[in-house]
């Protein structure tokens, strides 16, 4: 329809830009490239749904960043984020406020090739820091519990021998760890090394259940790389050199069903849930992106459904994420551009994710 009165076409044409604008602001095609600051670390595009924006302030001093950066883990209640970064005469392990602020870093000589991460006991008096090392040296092959200010703890595995036994326990390149609320261990063992294992440890880490053929088989692996539990006795793999997210019964350890559609164009690296359990987030490493998929209700699987997507620049190379479960900021690690980043959810209905 064509409207000829002069003062109704400029308010309409007024109202379209305003109305295009507002969209390329949320859909991240402007601003989301911060003046002065390297393209790898602000260019950033939001698809389908908008529901992440980045955190231009966090953090303080990006330059403490000096390796490649492959994990993070979020204490809520301290409002603490660690942040695992490997190469030589660095600090394995910075920590930073939620706000953004440095506060510490680890120069531990027990931790070799950080490679995931996991804070568990958030909650209580002594939370703690699981760490997986890929290292190959004297220190290697294992996963290990560190206080948060970076004294060792535990170890489980063999330190410096790779291996596949269960008792006692060997690693050989243990790729991530999920600590339960029940003190329940869930471990994928498979960055690449002779293993390609799922394994459940009790909270005294006997071993409870284990999956460990690789294939492209149902409960077979190629490279697992990444583990969570829903609350819904379900713990969800990205089983990433098969392109797929395998599902499990976290009590039996039966096999639930596979996400595959999703993945057609690259593997899922990190798979975590948003505080109120609706969203899986995935990040794809060769494609940058980090997606943000449907969670299906109790009692089905069916197939992923990707809702909204942070497309990142060529080369970030986002690894392992991990979320803030009380204001529900996600924390991305970057291998490429070195850096970790922070993304806040856009408010929905008055409440967070």
């Amino acid at each position: 329809m064509i409207v000829k009165k002069r003062g109704h076409t400029c308010l309409i044409a007024s109202s379209m830009v305003s109305f295009i604008l507002l969209m390329m602001v949320l859909y991240g095609t402007i601003g989301g490239h911060q003046p002065g600051s390297s393209g790898l670390r602000r260019d950033y595009q939001l698809l389908g749904r908008p529901l992440y924006k980045l955190d231009l302030n966090w953090p303080k001093n990006p330059e403490l960043f000096t390796g490649d950066v492959f994990a993070v883990a979020v204490d809520q209640y301290a409002g603490v984020v660690y942040v695992a970064q490997r190469g030589d005469n660095m600090p394995k392990v910075l920590v930073f406020s939620t706000d953004g602020d440095f506060l510490e870093s680890w120069n531990t000589t027990t931790l070799e090739m950080p490679h995931g991460m996991f804070l568990a006991d958030a909650a209580s008096s002594n939370p703690t820091v699981w760490i997986t090392d890929v290292g190959n040296g004297p220190y290697g092959y294992c996963i290990k519990q560190y206080s948060p200010s970076g004294k060792l703890l535990k170890v489980l595995g063999t330190p410096g021998k790779p291996g596949s036994g269960l008792n006692p326990l060997q690693f050989d390149q243990p790729a991530e760890i999920f600590v339960h609320d029940s003190g329940e261990m869930y471990i994928v063992d498979g960055d690449g090394g002779m293993n390609n294992r799922l394994i459940k440890l009790s909270k005294e880490q006997e071993v409870l259940w284990v999956h460990a053929e690789k294939g492209q088989g149902l409960a077979q692996f190629y490279i697992p790389h990444s583990v969570t539990v829903d609350s819904a006795q379900r713990v969800w793999v990205a089983d990433r050199g098969n392109k797929r997210i395998q599902v499990f019964n976290s009590i039996t350890g039966d096999w639930l069903g596979t996400w595959g559609s999703c993945f057609t164009e690259d593997a899922p690296y990190s798979v975590r849930l948003t505080p109120d359990k609706k969203y899986f987030i995935v990040v794809q490493l060769n494609t940058n992106q980090i997606s943000v998929l449907d969670a299906p209700p109790v009692g089905l699987i069916g197939q992923c459904r990707v809702v909204s997507v942070i497309q990142l620049a060529e080369e970030v190379k986002p690894h392992l994420v991990d979320l803030d479960l009380k204001t529900g900021a996600l924390y991305v690690a970057e291998i490429g551009a070195q850096q970790a980043q922070k993304f806040i959810p856009f408010s929905l209905g008055g409440g967070l994710l």
